[in-house]
């Protein structure tokens, strides 16, 4: 086992490796940017060091830096949580020239998930349906152009070197299209170094769903059931829950297997999810595999009752999979982001928390980095805290989570609380009955119900 990690992340999700590895018995290293340097995680960790300015580009994605902190502080371990550098391969590969241990995939793992034309060829050697797109990602609108009138509008544009959202952009007619690549091109640059984009068939009426697997060294390969991801506003997931309310035991366990197999077709290691999009006949189209782990994780820790954290810690240090493939997930698991943004307008609310107050008791868990007169820095990510619930059943999960968001405090910014609430209330939501194009119509109707009011 290590001796020392270094945490290359910030927010919640380093703290969440903290508590991992402190009961694992481990020392962490916390880094920050400027100003970053009264956030919790740098309190928490037993050492901490800067690596630079505000922009990430010169602080958080710099591997030069990350590198000098590890080598400084004597880690003998990286764990780069979730965006930022978590799926960059060049990262893994030079930790593993540095001598330092990378606490995720192998480059070669994430270079073949992260480009979308290879995973798709992949995954349909491993018997797993893809949606149709183009052969290749492209950076060239006349390309883009003879791809799109191909696989017929209308179509999504991808960033090819990232996902989370970034670079991600729906065009319904040839006329958009220039536009709409232009706009998508300069999101994915901005986001991930590259511009290149993937063209794929936008389908209607579907589930987003995804299967969280974790594989170790040795050839083991683990998948758990699903997570319901369709809620979600510009592709940027608000609201998560497992089960998901339209799938049932049969087709749970037929995707399980499925994904079971095709990561161990292409031998997966440590934590990552593979992505689906699943129509109302449950037809299920992979999308793309997130070779790192998700920001809601939480649920599927609740209704299996483990860590995936602490056990994609010791898979790094050569354990072999520890968890067993008999797990049976029980109850009912809903996650809420608060972000620190306007519930209506959805403009950022970064700034100094005047008083702070998380819910507790049975079955609630909350994941933040937020305390008492921090100020939030508008340089970064807007989530604020994780709040998560768990019940036996799901309306059960429903209620207990309206309550804990009702008692919940967070003043000095806006937060998104109010727009969960709403959610949480739907008829539909309550139903079940929702799909990937559920926010843009409840926010339509929000919207229309304003201005008549």
């Amino acid at each position: 086992m290590f001796s020392k990690i270094l945490i290359a992340n910030r927010g919640e999700i380093a703290l969440r490796i903290i508590r991992a590895a402190r009961e694992l018995g481990l020392k962490t290293v916390a880094v920050f940017s400027e100003p970053d340097k009264n956030s919790l995680h740098t309190m928490l960790a037993d050492e901490k060091i800067c690596i630079g300015p505000a922009k990430a580009s010169e602080s958080y994605l710099n591997i030069p830096n990350l590198i000098s902190a590890a080598e400084i502080t004597k880690a003998d371990a990286i764990h780069p949580g979730y965006g930022f550098l978590a799926e960059n391969p060049r990262f893994p590969e030079i930790c593993e020239t540095s001598g330092i241990t990378f606490i995720g995939p192998p480059g070669s793992i994430m270079r073949l998930m992260g480009d979308k034309n290879r995973a798709r060829q992949e995954m349909e050697k491993a018997k797993l349906p893809v949606i149709p797109g183009g052969d290749n990602s492209t950076e060239d609108i006349s390309e883009a152009k003879k791809i799109a009138k191909k696989i017929g509008y209308p179509i999504i544009l991808k960033a090819a070197a990232g996902g989370g959202g970034k670079g991600m952009r729906v065009v319904r007619s040839a006329s958009n299209l220039e536009e709409q690549f232009s706009i998508a091109q300069n999101e994915a640059k901005a986001a991930f170094g590259d511009s290149s984009l993937y063209l794929e068939k936008y389908l209607h009426k579907a589930r987003h769903i995804e299967i969280q697997v974790i594989g170790d060294t040795k050839g083991n390969v683990l998948a758990l059931g699903e997570r319901e991801c369709s809620i979600q506003r510009k592709y940027q997931k608000l609201l998560e829950e497992t089960p998901s309310p339209f799938i049932d035991e049969k087709f749970r366990k037929k995707l399980i297997k499925a994904v079971h197999d095709a990561a161990h077709f292409i031998g997966y290691q440590s934590l990552g999810t593979f992505e689906f999009l699943v129509d109302d006949r449950k037809k299920y189209y992979f999308m793309e595999a997130n070779t790192r782990v998700q920001v809601e994780h939480p649920i599927t820790e609740m209704v299996y009752a483990i860590d995936l954290i602490k056990e994609q810690i010791k898979i790094a240090a050569g354990n072999k999979l520890s968890l067993s493939p008999d797990l049976r997930l029980s109850g009912h698991s809903i996650e809420c982001r608060i972000n620190a943004e306007d519930a209506e307008t959805f403009i950022p609310s970064p700034g100094k928390i005047d008083f702070l107050s998380f819910p507790g008791g049975e079955g609630i868990r909350v994941d933040s980095a937020a305390y008492n007169n921090w100020q939030i820095p508008p340089d970064y990510d807007s989530l604020v805290a994780k709040i998560v619930a768990k019940a036996p059943t799901r309306e059960e999960a429903i209620k207990k989570m309206i309550v804990a968001l009702e008692m919940t405090t967070i003043s000095g910014i806006k937060t998104n609380i109010p727009l969960h609430l709403a959610i949480l209330s739907n008829s539909d939501f309550i139903k079940g009955d929702y799909d990937i194009q559920f926010m843009e119509k409840f926010l339509d109707k929000m919207n229309s119900s304003r201005k008549k009011g």
